[in-house]
Parts: C-alpha cells; sequence; structure tokens
C-alpha cells in the first residue's frame, strides 16, 4: 500500500473517489516541486537537493555544458567517455487497471559520493510491463541511496502507478526501490533504496533529511479528528473524495462494492420487503428473504432450522459472531440472584450450583454496556433496548447451555429471572432478548470499535511516525491496506446519522455513541492481546471453542513473524527503547486510540524487544485475524432475524406468562426493518475481488533475503492451519471456517 502521493486533478475510475478532489495534502515521501528557485518539500518549504545544473552534469556525466564545444573539449569529452559509468535501470508499472502513463517520465540516481543526471524513460507505460534503460555517468556514484522519478504532463493528466525500480551498478550490484503509489501532475518523487532502517541507522545527512520532511509531510497529511466524545480519534477527512489517491479503493474494489450494493439493494426492493412496514406472518416467512440469495443461504438455513435449540444458543458464545465476551463465573453477582433451587433441573443428578461454581462449569454473559441506553423510533414506532444477563452451564457432553436470564441489570418483581423450565415462547422469547443484546454488543464494540476504529488509530499513526524505509512500516502498511478508505465510508453511510445502523437498529444515534464510549472505557490490554484475554476469562479449557483454538495458532504464527522481524533489525532492548521513531508511534497510538487512559493497561512506551514483539503482534493480529472472526459471520447468523434482532418494538416482559407467537413476530423487526440491515450485513460480509488474504504481500516492501524468508515461512505456517481447520470442518455438519486463513484478510477492508 502505497501512502505518499499527492491528490492532483485525475481520476482514475468514476466509481472511486476522483483523484482530483480536495483533501488533505499527503504527499509523504519528500516530494518535490523544483521550479527557478531550486526544489521545496510539500510542508516545510525548506530546501532539498536539486538535480545537478548543466555545468554539474557536463562534470560527472561526461555530457557538454553548453551548445559549442570549447578548444580541446572534444578531446575532454572522448576521455570522460572511457570512465564512464553505466547503470542499468528498469522501471516496472502497478498491474492494476489505468496504472500506465503516456505522460513524461524521467529518473536520477542519487549516489552516495554524487547523482546522476535526469534521463528519460522511454515512452508510453503499460500495466503490469516494465522498461529497461541505461544511465551514463562520468563517475561511481557510490552506493545508490535513493531515486528520483519525475513526472512531466505532455497534453492531458494521464497519472501513473509505479511498482518498482531496480538499478544494477556498473559492478553488478543491484539496488531496489519499493515505490507502491500514483504520481499525479507535474511532480517529483523520491524513493530510498528499500533496505529497512531505524533512524540511528541513516549516517548520510541527506538520508537524515529525507527521512525527516517525509514524516513532516505525512504528519500534516494524516491529521487527527474527533468524530464523537470519547471514541478513538479519527483520520480528519469528511468523505472518501478527501482521501489520498493511495490510500483509496482500487478500481476494481470500488466498482465492486458499489456494484453489489446497488445489486443487492435492488434485489430486496424488487421483492417487495423494503416497502413492508409490517411484522412477519410466520416464522417460516423470514425464511424467504435470504433463500432468494443464491449460494449463500446454507449456514442461514441451518441457523434458520436450529435457532430455538439451547445447544445451538449457547454455541454461538463460542463461535458465533461475538466470541469474546463470555466469562467463567465462580460467584454469582448480586445484580443476578440465581438460586440453586432455579436451575437445579438444568444441571443434571449428583450435582448443584455450588458445585458446578466451584469447578467451572458456570459461564456468565453481562450486557451492562446497554444499562439506560436510550431507545430510538423506526417508522414512527417506538423501540426498546435491554441489558440482559445470562447464565449457562458446560454440561457432561461438553456443551453450553443457557441455564438462566435476567432481562435488567436491577433484580426485582419486574425483573423475573427466565428458565429454560418456563414456557415455550417465554424461554425463546427470553433469548431472544439476549440475541437483540449480543447485536449490538458485536456489532457497535467486538466489531466496530475493536477492530476498525482501533485499526484506523494504528494506521494514521503509522503514517504519521514510521517513515517508509523503517522496517514496522514495512511490516505493518500491508495490515492498514483500504482500512482508511473503508472506516471514512462507515462514517458516511454506516454509523453516521440517518445512516444504516441508525435507520435499523433500535437505538437512538446518541445511544449509539454512547455505547462505544463505554466500550473504550472497558477495553484493556489484557482484552486485545489473546492469550491473555483467553486466560483472564477462564476460558482455556473449554471444549468446542473453535474460535479460541484457530485464533491461537493464527496468534501465535503471527508471533513467530513478528519475531524473526524485530530480532533481525533490533539488536536488543536498547535499540528499541532508543528507536525514537517507534517511541512516537506508541505514545500516538497510547494518545488517539486510548485517550491516554492509563488504566487500560495500554502502553505508551516499549522499552524491551519482548514488549515490542507483543506489541506488534497484537496490532497485526487485530487487523487480520480479530476482523475476520467478528466479521466473516455477519451474513451466516444473522440473515435469520430472531438470532440476530437489530431492534425489539415491544418492551422486555416483565412477568412470566404472557408471551406467545403474535406477540414474538410483533417484537423482532418488521420486514422492511430486516431488509435494511441484511442489506448491510451481506456487504460487510462479502468477499471482494481484489482482497488480500493474510500472509500475502503483493508489495514487496522487504528486499532484503532474511525478511523474505521469513514470509515464506509465515506462509508455510498458515498452511498448515489452513489444512489443520478443513480436516476439522470436513465431517462437521457446521463448520467453523472464520479463521481459515483462505478467509482472513490482512486487513481491515471491508
Amino acid at each position: 500500500m502505497a501512502v505518499h502521493g499527492v491528490p492532483v486533478p485525475g481520476s482514475h475510475c468514476p466509481l472511486a473517489a476522483p483523484r482530483s478532489a480536495p483533501g488533505p495534502s499527503a504527499g509523504a515521501i519528500a516530494r518535490l516541486r523544483c521550479g527557478p528557485g531550486g526544489a521545496s518539500g510539500p510542508a516545510t518549504g525548506a530546501a532539498l537537493p536539486c538535480p545537478p545544473t548543466a555545468a554539474r552534469a557536463a562534470r560527472d556525466c561526461g555530457e557538454p555544458a553548453g551548445a559549442r564545444e570549447a578548444p580541446g573539449a572534444r578531446h575532454l569529452r572522448d576521455k570522460l567517455q572511457l570512465v564512464m559509468a553505466t547503470y542499468k535501470v528498469t522501471v516496472a508499472t502497478g498491474d492494476m487497471v489505468e496504472a500506465g502513463t503516456n505522460n513524461s517520465i524521467s529518473i536520477t540516481l542519487v549516489g552516495s559520493y554524487g547523482e546522476s543526471r535526469q534521463t528519460t524513460v522511454p515512452f508510453l507505460f503499460q500495466p503490469g510491463k516494465e522498461k529497461n534503460l541505461s544511465v551514463h555517468c562520468g563517475q561511481d556514484l557510490g552506493p545508490i541511496v535513493l531515486i528520483r522519478l519525475h513526472k512531466w504532463r505532455l497534453f492531458l493528466e494521464d497519472a501513473w502507478f509505479c511498482k518498482d525500480v531496480r538499478v544494477t551498478a556498473p559492478n553488478g550490484t543491484l539496488y531496489r526501490f519499493p515505490c507502491y503509489q500514483w504520481l499525479e501532475g507535474v511532480t517529483t518523487v523520491e524513493v530510498r533504496e528499500g533496505a529497512g532502517k531505524k533512524l540511528v541507522d541513516d549516517k548520510l545527512q541527506i538520508l537524515k533529511e529525507h527521512r525527516r520532511r517525509e514524516l513532516a509531510a505525512r504528519q500534516e497529511a494524516y491529521r487527527w479528528k474527533n468524530f464523537a466524545q470519547g471514541w478513538p480519534r479519527c483520520l480528519s477527512v469528511d468523505s472518501v473524495f478527501e482521501l489520498d489517491s493511495n490510500i483509496q479503493f482500487s478500481c476494481i474494489r470500488a466498482t465492486n462494492f458499489t456494484g453489489f450494493l446497488i445489486f443487492q439493494g435492488a434485489s430486496h426492493f424488487l421483492s417487495g420487503f423494503l416497502l413492508r412496514r409490517t411484522s412477519w406472518n410466520s416464522l417460516d416467512e423470514m425464511r424467504t428473504i435470504f433463500s432468494r440469495t443464491q449460494g449463500r443461504d446454507i449456514v442461514p438455513e441451518y441457523v434458520a432450522k436450529h435457532w430455538q435449540e439451547d445447544d445451538f444458543f449457547g454455541s454461538q458464545f463460542l463461535n458465533g459472531n461475538n466470541p469474546i465476551i463470555i466469562h467463567r463465573c465462580t460467584t454469582l453477582p448480586p445484580k443476578f440472584p440465581v438460586t440453586p433451587e432455579m436451575v437445579a433441573g438444568s444441571l443434571g443428578d449428583g450435582t448443584d450450583l455450588g458445585k458446578e461454581l466451584q469447578e467451572g462449569r458456570i459461564f456468565i454473559v453481562d450486557y451492562k454496556v446497554l444499562e439506560d441506553i436510550p431507545a430510538d423510533t423506526i417508522y414512527g414506532r417506538q423501540q426498546y433496548v435491554a441489558a440482559p444477563l445470562c447464565l449457562l452451564h458446560q454440561g457432561t457432553d461438553g456443551l453450553l447451555r443457557p441455564i438462566a436470564i435476567q432481562l435488567s441489570q436491577t433484580p426485582g418483581p419486574c425483573s423475573p429471572i427466565f428458565l429454560p423450565s418456563d414456557d415455550e415462547w417465554d424461554w425463546l422469547l427470553a433469548k431472544t432478548w439476549v440475541r437483540n443484546a449480543d447485536f449490538y454488543s458485536h456489532q457497535l464494540l467486538t466489531h466496530l470499535l475493536r477492530t476498525h476504529l482501533f485499526g484506523e488509530v494504528f494506521a494514521i499513526a503509522t503514517l504519521r511516525h514510521l517513515p517508509t524505509c523503517h522496517p514496522l512500516f514495512k511490516l505493518l502498511m500491508p495490515h492498514f491496506h483500504f482500512t482508511l478508505h473503508i472506516n471514512t465510508l462507515a462514517r458516511s453511510v454506516l454509523i453516521n446519522p440517518g445512516g444504516l445502523i441508525d435507520k435499523g437498529s433500535g437505538v437512538t444515534y446518541e445511544g449509539l455513541l454512547l455505547v462505544v464510549q463505554r466500550g473504550l472505557e472497558q477495553v484493556t490490554y489484557t482484552s486485545l492481546c489473546l492469550p491473555d484475554d483467553i486466560r483472564h476469562r477462564g476460558m482455556s479449557h473449554v471444549p468446542n471453542y473453535h474460535y479460541r483454538d484457530d485464533a491461537m495458532r493464527l496468534w501465535e504464527a503471527i508471533e513467530s513473524f513478528v519475531t524473526g522481524i524485530v530480532t533481525f533489525y533490533y539488536g536488543g532492548d536498547a535499540a528499541v527503547s532508543g528507536d525514537t521513531e517507534l517511541q512516537a508511534w506508541v505514545m500516538d497510538i497510547f494518545t488517539n486510540g486510548f485517550l491516554g487512559r492509563t488504566s487500560s493497561g495500554v502502553p505508551s512506551s516499549l522499552q524491551t524487544v519482548a514488549e515490542l514483539i507483543k506489541f506488534l503482534t497484537m496490532v497485526m493480529f487485530t487487523c487480520s485475524a480479530q476482523h475476520a472472526a467478528v466479521n466473516n459471520g455477519q451474513y451466516d447468523l444473522g440473515a435469520f432475524v430472531p438470532n440476530a434482532p437489530s431492534s425489539m418494538r415491544h418492551p422486555p416482559p416483565c412477568e412470566k406468562g404472557r408471551a406467545f407467537l403474535q406477540h414474538f413476530l410483533d417484537t423482532v423487526p418488521e420486514v422492511a426493518t430486516t431488509a435494511n440491515i441484511l442489506v448491510a450485513l451481506i456487504l460487510l460480509s462479502s468477499q471482494l475481488k481484489d482482497r488480500r488474504l493474510l500472509g500475502q504481500y503483493p508489495e514487496e516492501w522487504f528486499t532484503e533475503a532474511e525478511p523474505r524468508r521469513l514470509i515464506r515461512a509465515f506462509q508455510g505456517q498458515l498452511e498448515e492451519i489452513r489444512d489443520r481447520i478443513e480436516e476439522r470442518n470436513y465431517l462437521a455438519e457446521l463448520r467453523y471456517n472464520y479463521l481459515n486463513p483462505l478467509e482472513t484478510e490482512n486487513s481491515i477492508s471491508i
């Protein structure tokens, strides 16, 4: 993912945000604009080295400075040609749509001893193709430390995406320059040689200055703003049209994403679902809305068949969309006064509640975060929100089943404890209220806050504090691919006032903001680090917890990869604590992502290699595996509305014996609300054509042999994990496949 282009006039795709759109100047990599007064960086205006004058070119490259040769000049020129150094250069154009250009491109090589003259690359650049040329110099330039790419507009603007440049010196040394960015307008871009370098590794002043300018430009381009009080801060743009070209959706993704949304919306509209503001006629009728989605109805059909069963209800806390909310319960909280007599029939013979608590077979789910959240109206009808508690028991067969549900945080006569022994519809309605609360908890906290919003914080901090040559920039940027675009889009159409969540859920917009604010206050570093979280929740030995098993294998594979990268570039703890760019990055995350809350346990600095490995593993896991686990099953488990209702149209029952089928149908979302939410779920769990799976690194930021070997080893580990998951799933009635590496994207891009 390239991150250092400047938006200028020019468009690549009518469905993508236009390249000419106004917005923050994201000219991150020391971009030069040379004029009569020399060259200056885009943000600071301080001078940068300009291409050589004609006289200097004559001295360095054996070219005449004037139009006429002085006496003896021919003899001098012939001598210079005898010692001429020739550099072989290959310039590669990206293979995406409209990556090529018919504008003029030229190149300057900058070495530690001097620089070449500007040399034109052969005309007409085509997607996926390479251009070869020779750059002739009158002296050895020394190690090539950076190149300048110059783009000139001939007639009309035609942006160019440069993949990379390779330079072979006269002595055979190969230098690689990863670029991966759009060049737009009349511009000059400097690209450093691809070896990962920390600040302390740069010895040449030109490289130190280049590094400083790049970060200054990035910090100007990628600014923070508050989206809502108490939320993690986000990128300071108002729409995708303000984003830099290099972080926008590709043309393929923009076309696929927009077309998919239009198609699905139209298909439901033509079916009449969006026009029906009435209750469903029956439970069976609810299946018709997803049965029209060809090829995606296998799991929803299973859900529709089994959603009333206690076994399936319990299994979703382990392997559903929200597998991180359940805790082992050793002591019942006073606000949930379940007695041994209430649950004796659910525990089986020869045991009691006290014994099951002591032996670790009782679990609890608490939706306290929803207490007193204001409810909205939909189509003029009041909606309702509950903050339930649910107690579950692990039976001798290893399965989890609910044994008690209370629909408020305050016990009393108006808040009965519902039991499996109650009337069928009383118990089913109580479980449905829990599923409604889980919808909010999952969508707003587990999914939005803990993956999307934190992922954006990690991405912005990386852009602001780690230059392109920094090894951690190279490690992390593939895991932020399209994240800033999808989050900006979400703030425009999904979580905005009047957006899909606001229209389709039972909480007010103010309530939505409050839930996330409360959720952030409860986030801890422990909860973000999977091994620590599993231990903290007491879930290490629960059987059939496929999320835990698959996620732990992925965490360990990521950790192994990160360990190799960190130990290759950091010689010890002192190198970590002394990396000022790294420390600024961590502090920016702590300050703007977690609002400086020390009680979270999130570090504001990293002092050791071990601390760095853990933090990087958490970042990469959050942006890949964790997002896949909580995103990919949204349609599967939410298409049948009673399993994940987005709103409830009657208040929680204050007494037992009042529920029946029609009351149930009148409580869950009506047809139109179901259709609105389903369109969003289909889109959010879709697989777009240009997705990049975990471990796929088409942009080769690392050029050294060891990091490339580590990538191959990481990919091999992922293949082994894939095989284990597919072997387990082979005979399973309901497969858990959301953490299969073949289904896990590298980044939060949907």
